[in-house]
Parts: structure tokens; C-alpha cells; sequence
């Protein structure tokens, strides 16, 4: 935090503790002990009587305890505390001890191919753990994705099936992108290029014009990426628009939408978080689940 917020803080820390300590200190005699303060309900006087002496040590120990809490423990503006605790450190260390006590338990399978660990009963519920704890939030306890996430079930790798494909993609991550090319094909090249896209996938009922038209488009915008065939890249992360998986919809209207705004799909990096080995079996778990097994 800034120096200005911190000496805010800590000058309005250490003054209420002072304050609390006077208005206890000042208020433990009084002039008239014993005498009524007028508070009189159901027979019940309240007297202005100073509070009993184990009560008010009590509330000075409180004090106490807080002074010494703030100055072992981070609590003052910038000042981190004698200890040098942080919540960070905590859990690396926390995280530690975990590598050290399962470390072994992951490291077993180190050699095994991901189509070994994915015959393995023990590794593929090791996996799904991995799975449900860091992956299910994107594509779904069950795997299958949602708009924008991809299914894992089926047989469609956008960027690649191979064990060094998907043991790249959860290491480092992915960073997909579709350009708008709202602007350089305009409202009735979208409307072409999404025809022929549809014509590719083999839908029926397409407009065999407006297709023909789209083609020519095409070869000039997209087929750097995806292919003369449409079959997509792996490098670029293109998909196959061949089939009749979408990422993003197969309508009319989500294709275009794509095609005029375009798309930025992101897949964090997992090697830093957990780590190699888990990595390797998180993968054999991933490819367990693809239709492609």
C-alpha cells in the first residue's frame, strides 16, 4: 500500500488502542460511588460504580495482547511484523510439505506414456482429482465444456492429440485468436463466408451462391490459418471447420458473429501451480476421456 494509506493506518491503529486504554484508565474512579444514575426499571437501580478490578485488567490485557500481536504479526500499514509472516509464505510452506509427503506418490508414474496412465485405474483417479480441483470450472465436471470451452469427450483436439501436444497445452497454457474481419469483408462478405464455412461442415440447406462467392473470400482471409481444405492448424490452434463441432455455436448467426468480431480464447498455464508430475497425469486423465481412445 501507499505511505500516505499506511501511516493512515497504523496512526489510526496504535491511536484507538491508546484511546481505548485512557477511556478505561480515566473511568475507573468516580465521585460518587454507590449513588444511582436515575436508570430505574422493574425495581432495578443501575449505580455509577466503576467496573470490578478483574473486569478491568481483563480489558487491559486485551491491550496488551494486541501490542504484542501487531508487532509480531503484520497488522500496522507496511510494517511486516518481527516474525515476517505472510499468508504467502504460509502456503508455500504449507505446499511443500505436501510435495515432500505425495511428491513420491506422482512421481511413480514419471515414465509412463499417457495412453499407459490412461489404463491405469490408480492414475486416472489421481487425475480426475487433479481434474475436478483445477479444471471443472472451464469445462464442467463432466468434461463436456460449455460456449467457449471446449469438450473434452469427443475426438476434436484444436491444438493437437498428442502426448506432447496436451502436456503442452496445460504446462504453458494457450493463447487462442480469431481476427475481426468484420471491416475487411463488410456485412455481405460475412454473410458469404459464413455460407461457405457451412458448406464445408456439411450442412444442408446452404445457399450455393452465396457459398461460391464466400470461397473466393476465403482463400483470401482464412486459409492461412485453417487450411485450402478447412481441415485447420494445430500450430495456430485453428480448428477443423470440416466437422460439425463448434466452439462457439455452428448457427448462422454465431459464425458470422465470429467472423465479424472474431475471438480470444484463453487456457492458463498449469506447469508453475502443479507441477510436472501432476501435469503428466492430469494428461493421461484428459486423454482417457476423448471419444478418440
Amino acid at each position: 500500500m501507499s505511505t500516505g494509506f499506511s501511516l493512515f493506518v497504523t496512526i489510526g491503529t496504535i491511536g484507538s488502542m491508546i484511546g481505548f486504554f485512557l477511556l478505561l484508565y480515566l473511568n475507573r474512579s468516580i465521585d460518587n460511588p454507590g449513588q444511582t444514575t436515575g436508570h430505574d426499571y422493574d425495581g432495578i437501580q443501575e449505580l455509577d460504580n466503576p467496573l470490578p478490578a478483574w473486569w478491568f485488567w481483563w480489558f487491559i490485557l486485551t491491550i496488551v495482547f494486541a501490542a504484542g500481536y501487531l508487532l509480531y504479526y503484520p497488522g500496522l500499514g507496511n510494517f511486516g511484523g518481527i516474525s515476517e509472516w505472510t499468508s504467502v509464505g504460509q502456503l508455500e510452506e504449507a505446499q511443500d510439505a505436501a510435495d515432500r509427503k505425495f511428491g513420491p506418490l506422482y512421481a511413480q508414474y514419471r515414465d509412463k506414456s499417457l495412453a499407459e496412465l490412461a489404463a491405469d485405474p490408480a492414475a486416472r483417479n489421481m487425475g480426475r482429482r487433479i481434474f475436478a480441483s483445477n479444471c471443472t470450472v472451464c469445462h464442467g465436471a463432466n468434461a463436456q465444456g460449455s460456449f467457449g470451452f471446449p469438450n473434452l469427450t469427443d475426438s476434436e483436439w484444436i491444438w493437437g492429440s498428442e502426448d506432447e501436444d496436451i502436456k503442452v497445452t496445460l504446462l504453458h497454457g494457450r493463447m487462442a485468436a480469431m481476427p475481426a474481419w468484420g471491416d475487411a469483408l463488410g456485412e455481405a462478405g460475412v454473410e458469404q463466408v459464413t455460407e461457405y464455412v457451412l458448406q464445408l461442415s456439411g450442412r444442408e440447406g446452404v445457399d450455393a451462391d452465396l457459398a461460391a462467392q464466400g470461397q473466393s473470400q476465403y482463400a483470401m482471409f482464412c486459409i492461412a490459418c485453417h487450411g485450402p481444405e478447412g481441415k485447420g492448424n494445430k500450430i495456430f490452434g485453428a480448428p477443423d471447420l470440416t466437422n460439425d463441432i463448434w466452439l462457439y455455436g455452428g448457427s448462422r448467426l454465431r459464425i458470422a458473429h465470429v467472423l465479424k468480431h472474431g475471438r480470444n480464447g484463453v487456457m492458463p498455464a498449469f506447469g508453475e501451480r502443479l507441477g510436472e508430475d501432476k501435469v503428466h497425469i492430469l494428461a493421461g486423465y484428459v486423454k482417457s476421456l476423448s471419444a478418440e481412445q
